[in-house]
């Protein structure tokens, strides 16, 4: 409940398509401005649609221009990105490539699972943060280790257990199911285990608070232990050294195990008791704000205390609606798709924007201060995770702006009637339309 009370006053909303609107009072409507020209109406649309036809053929044609392909083309991609080979017309100059689909990630297979990342090596843009998809068997452990970067994880399938202990010794374990969060701060010793109560082990998304971050840096239990002097060991563990002629001789990483029995059962107990802030968040159980065109629930540092530099909004967009036109005024939005069909245009200043096209397990990304917004290009709904490198959620929408500047300042840039700017609704959480 306190997540939905917080929404209220987020800045968020959601866009169904325009409806026809009664013609406005032509006294309200300002002069056309005579030294620019007006800005294009050519239809614009997607054609997700078209290309995804039976027997369609994709070409690079959008009204009278460009030109259909006569020589070699890879199809499938053109189909998957429509606003890529034919972009609307409204798309000028150039933007870093800002779509990434974990499907091109090299693939780590381990005896247990496996994982593939995206960091700057696969997305030079994605400067702030990096993503890791990563699957484990019923059992199997993605080894005890740390890193120097925050960890936040999304569990995209089935469920697994998580230990920690922090700085003062206190210890945490809990079971994590689909749709719910975990977070490790730096530093902070951690273990994941799949579980096989709802599926074989789990699928999850891990994002770190730095996108030169890579899996292959992890600090790792075996890896360490494997390059201490066995004597030291013993003389750290107070032990007989032969105790540790059998550790292993390199890391680990991701190997099998044994499903672990019951929580209440596999707790250790603690001198110097639990966390103080807990490690995951039930995120699954949060009702989202519903709206006319989709849903949204966010989990930033008001609801998920211990998540101080990676926050999420869960949204989803309904078939014909949008994430409505915003920005982010600091932080860049780094986006993983969950279901659906989408497109986004990424507005960068001087007459640059671009054009992206989005699918289950594409990521994409969006530096700070970018316009853009999301449309469901599909028929079935769109559901993605909106994450950023910050404490607490906030976004500038653009309708809001101009509702509460002077009417006439916005008719004078826009040639809108007044009583149209009037009408515009001054809160972000509602549907603008």
């Amino acid at each position: 409940m306190q997540s939905f009370l917080l929404l209220a006053a987020l800045p968020f909303a959601l866009c169904t398509p325009l409806q026809p609107r009664q013609d406005s009072s032509t006294s309200s409507a300002a002069q056309p401005t005579p030294t620019v020209p007006y800005a294009s109406d050519d239809p614009n649309d997607s054609f997700w649609n078209q290309f995804n036809q039976p027997g369609a053929v994709p070409q690079p044609e959008r009204g009278n221009t460009g030109g259909d392909i006569l020589a070699q083309d890879n199809v499938p991609l053109d189909i998957e990105n429509p606003d890529t080979l034919a972009p609307p017309s409204t798309d000028e100059g150039d933007i870093p490539n800002s779509k990434w689909p974990f499907s091109l990630s090299h693939n780590r297979l381990q005896d247990g699972g496996w994982a593939r990342q995206q960091n700057v090596n696969s997305m030079p843009i994605a400067t702030a943060l990096a993503g890791v998809d990563m699957r484990l068997k019923a059992g199997a452990y993605r080894e005890l280790h740390w890193h120097t970067a925050s960890e936040w994880s999304y569990v995209l399938a089935g469920s697994c257990r998580i230990t920690a202990v922090d700085q003062l010794g206190r210890n945490y374990i809990a079971d994590i199911y689909q749709g719910d969060l975990w977070y490790f701060p730096p530093g902070i010793p951690h273990s994941i285990q799949g579980l096989n109560d709802t599926a074989d082990g789990c699928e999850f998304l891990l994002v770190f608070d730095n996108g030169e971050f890579s899996e292959d840096d992890t600090f790792l239990l075996t890896d360490w232990l494997a390059h201490v002097p066995k004597e030291v060991l013993a003389k750290n563990f107070q032990l007989d050294i032969s105790l540790f002629d059998h550790i292993p001789g390199e890391e680990l990483y991701i190997f099998p195990g044994v499903v672990p029995p019951p929580i209440d059962q596999d707790a250790v107990e603690d001198p110097n008791g639990q966390v103080p802030e807990p490690f995951s968040y039930a995120f699954s159980q949060i009702q989202p704000t519903a709206y006319q065109g989709g849903s949204v629930k966010i989990a930033d540092s008001r609801t998920f205390n211990i998540s101080t530099t990676i926050i999420a909004a869960e949204v989803t967009v309904n078939p014909g609606a949008m994430r409505e036109l915003h920005w982010h005024p600091t932080e860049p939005e780094w986006t993983y798709f969950l279901e659906g069909n989408a497109r986004l245009t990424s507005f960068a200043a001087s007459a640059t924007a671009r054009t992206f096209n989005y699918q289950a397990g594409d990521i994409a990304y969006v530096p700070p201060a970018y316009g853009h917004y999301i449309e469901n290009i599909g028929d079935t709904t769109v559901k993605y995770l909106e994450i950023f490198n910050a404490a607490i959620y906030q976004d500038i929408s653009l309708t809001q702006w101009i509702s509460l500047t002077p009417p006439e300042m916005v008719q004078a840039h826009l040639q809108l009637p007044l009583d149209v700017i009037q009408s515009f609704n001054k809160s972000k959480a509602t549907v603008v339309y």
